[in-house]
């Protein structure tokens, strides 16, 4: 299968780099030529300068992208994803968007005689880094088993969910249930170091009870460290967490918790934290408290 990659921010600079590991006839490209450059460097393989040469004999195109606007543009644009890949290809969308754009570039492709699978990813910056992501696949069963040799050169799990926009729908239980065992974290954390414990002694006990969570086991030392650089951007959690608001309100559902922490990330913005990681919710605590 030739396989094209777009975007090569921090999650897809190094999955492109699996597929080229991989074995792959794989193509690149990135709006950025400063990170197109050192992919090409570091792999050897020529990147491409648009967006239709890359992708104009390709049988698959992956691309991980920022929002809705972004991926519409690079698919439907007169030179884009649609217009130049040859018909019978699959389009694996590995960005986080609405439901609603993922069924709107699903009925796209088929126009185009295209298969679109929305497909975001978990796992952050270190699961793609190590190629251990989770993939959560919405689109044609038949599509989305063709494309399974991609997904496992960088997934370490994949599976499809349903039809067009079940994928983004399972993204945005994770992000709902990311932030809240977040906030919960920092807010334990915080607990406890106003209360003078060393809480290095107590996270140590109490990981080892009901409390675990990943988010304990990777960041609750950090999190007292003060140390907020672990790739997944606040900024990019408020974009997905509006998503997930959005479709909330179509839906009917309560979402209370995730609306507070949506809340809580805007104050992290406002002292200026937006490139931080999604941990830094415990700066928010501590600014309220005072502290810096």
């Amino acid at each position: 299968m030739k396989v094209a990659f777009l975007g090569l921010g921090v999650m897809g600079y190094p999955m492109a780099g699996h597929l080229y590991n991989a074995g792959l006839d794989v193509k690149v490209y990135n709006r950025s030529a400063a990170k197109a450059n050192r992919w090409q460097g570091e792999f050897a393989e020529l990147a491409e300068a648009s967006v239709k040469e890359a992708v104009v004999d390709r049988d698959c195109v992956a691309l991980c992208l920022g929002a809705d606007e972004d991926v519409r543009t690079v698919l439907t644009g007169p030179d884009g994803v649609f217009a130049a890949m040859p018909a019978g290809g699959i389009v694996i969308d590995h960005s986080t968007t609405s439901a609603e754009l993922a069924r709107d570039m699903a009925a796209a492709a088929k126009e185009c005689g295209l298969h679109f699978i929305d497909a975001p990813v978990s796992g952050g910056q270190a699961g793609a880094e190590a190629g251990k992501l989770t993939v959560m696949m919405g689109g044609d069963a038949a599509a989305c088993a063709a494309v399974e040799p991609v997904l496992a050169c960088y997934a370490a799990r994949f599976r499809r969910l349903g039809d067009s926009g079940d994928g983004q729908l399972a993204k945005m239980v994770n992000q709902i249930c990311i932030a809240g065992l977040l906030q919960g974290l920092a807010e334990g954390l915080n607990f406890g170091q106003q209360a003078g414990l060393d809480m290095d002694a107590v996270v140590d006990v109490i990981s080892a009870g009901a409390a675990q969570s990943w988010q304990m086991e990777n960041r609750a030392g950090t999190m007292l460290k003060g140390e907020f650089d672990f790739g997944f951007a606040v900024d990019w959690m408020r974009k997905d967490l509006s998503y997930v608001l959005d479709e909330a309100r179509r839906q009917g559902s309560s979402l209370p918790v995730t609306a507070l922490v949506d809340q809580y990330y805007a104050q992290v913005q406002a002292l200026g934290g937006g490139r931080k990681d999604t941990s830094s919710l415990l700066l928010a605590l501590q600014a309220s408290q005072g502290k810096k």
